[in-house]
């Protein structure tokens, strides 16, 4: 038994449940992942299907899971590496770069299966990166040299809101609530 054949709980999967890409029944809720491509999805088919398409596309353009993946996270931890070992405002520009690229996965899996974790995390790194930018056309930190450490932050605040998200709404999946009588 595998993580994709229970959910959190360890229940059989729910039905109503579907992973667009491999075609199976899968449930949604707290300890299912969509930060890997084919993993499962967080919202119901009729929700999906409408982007099926873009998100095949979406599934090529991001590393496969396993070790394609295993890089891809690597790669960004090498770059946070990297940006310890130069001066401004070169590290500066590397932490854009790792940030962008944090940022680009997570606000894609947004899109692709709207796990609450990534809406924060996304937007967040984003908007780190853009930041790191304008730092170094400065030439100089305006956080003092922590922006590595607002990176880690926005990855815990994004973790904390999944985990209230789900406290409230047995879901990890941001969506709309159902219209009464639906």
């Amino acid at each position: 038994m595998t993580i994709h054949d229970t959910s959190g709980g360890g229940r059989p999967p729910a039905e109503g449940w579907h992973d667009v890409r491999a075609g199976t029944t899968r449930e949604s809720g707290f300890g299912t992942t969509c930060c890997v491509p084919g993993a499962r999805r967080a919202l119901p088919p009729s929700a999906q299907s409408d982007a099926a398409p873009a998100r095949r596309r979406l599934d090529h353009l991001l590393p496969a899971r396993g070790l394609p993946a295993i890089g891809y996270f690597a790669g960004v931890i090498a770059l946070l590496g990297l940006a310890q070992l130069l001066r401004a405002p070169g590290y500066l520009l590397v932490d854009a770069v790792a940030f962008l690229a944090a940022g680009s996965w997570c606000g894609l899996n947004f899109w692709r299966c709207r796990q609450a974790h990534c809406l924060v995390t996304g937007s967040g790194w984003l908007l780190l990166a853009m930041f790191a930018v304008a730092e170094a056309g400065l030439g100089r930190s305006l956080i003092g040299g922590d922006e590595q450490l607002v990176f880690l932050g926005i990855l815990a605040i994004g973790l904390i809101f999944e985990c209230v998200w789900y406290l409230m709404h047995r879901t990890s999946a941001v969506t709309r609530a159902p219209k009464a009588g639906a």
